[in-house]
């Protein structure tokens, strides 16, 4: 079933549903956001040769994340949902159109963004989480497939073509969420379409240098936050799941949007 389908198969202004799996669906004036519940656990995160290609310094050295429960969005915000938050004359995107990732959104709007969908489904939230742009490492696990990873180059595969619009197959321009092949988690679009903001200040030695990786996040402040997945406008070195890349706070970029995720209050 296509988005534009889910859309009208959902209804009321708030509400949510929790399904067998875990997962939880919201809806904002009538339009969903499917959260995907991701199991914790251990994984080795970052770059190494045997797995994921040439390696960039920034990548390494490899290191073992422990995360606890979370959920993660499907898809990248789409133009709709972001509407439906934002109010409906407010859609910055270049490329226009409702099933299609919102994009040229800097950080700190990302943030704006967040801050209303807690207050719109503060009674729907599971008890103790809330939402917030993932940390670098929990987009990471989750774009690995998590504890049912099968340690593919790509978000879910192996042959980019499968899973990614990229420079080679984008025509430049962004396309509608969940046209290409999930992950093995159920997610979407990891790889390519748009760049995602992380919650993370950007370090490029942050794996080389940190200590503590039971669920780390980069709180030091730098002068750019964390993007990741690659976009429309990028070619396949970048749509690595290991691909670390940054963005100024301030900055909207044509090919940068961002995914929501639930995380524990705590973080």
């Amino acid at each position: 079933m296509g988005l534009f389908a889910l859309m009208l198969s959902f209804a009321g202004v708030l509400s949510a549903q929790t399904q067998g799996t875990g997962n939880h669906v919201f809806t904002v004036k009538h339009i969903p956001l499917k959260m995907v519940f991701v199991k914790g656990g251990e994984m080795q995160l970052g770059c190494k040769e045997d797995r994921d290609d040439s390696c960039a310094a920034r990548e390494t050295p490899v290191h073992t994340v422990t995360l606890p429960d979370y959920y993660i969005g499907e898809t990248e915000v789409t133009q709709a949902l972001w509407m439906a938050v934002m109010g409906h004359d407010n859609n910055p995107s270049y490329w226009k159109g409702n099933t299609l990732p919102v994009e040229r959104v800097s950080w700190e709007e990302c943030q704006r963004f967040v801050i209303r969908l807690n207050k719109y489904l503060a009674a729907e939230l599971p008890q103790g989480y809330r939402f917030a742009l993932p940390t670098e490492a929990q987009w990471e696990y989750a774009a690995r497939g998590g504890l049912k990873s099968a340690s593919t180059l790509y978000s879910g595969d192996n042959d980019i073509m499968k899973v990614s619009w990229f420079y080679g197959n984008s025509n430049q321009r962004t396309h509608d969420v969940r046209i290409k092949g999930a992950n093995e988690l159920g997610l979407f679009d990891m790889s390519g379409n748009v760049w995602e903001w992380c919650a993370d200040w950007f370090d490029e030695n942050y794996y080389a240098e940190n200590a503590d990786w039971n669920n780390p996040k980069n709180d030091q402040e730098t002068t750019y936050r964390v993007q990741r997945g690659g976009s429309w406008n990028y070619g396949p070195p970048y749509h690595r799941c290991a691909t670390r890349d940054r963005g100024s706070i301030h900055s909207r970029y044509e090919d940068c949007g961002f995914r929501v995720a639930l995380v524990p209050k705590s973080k």
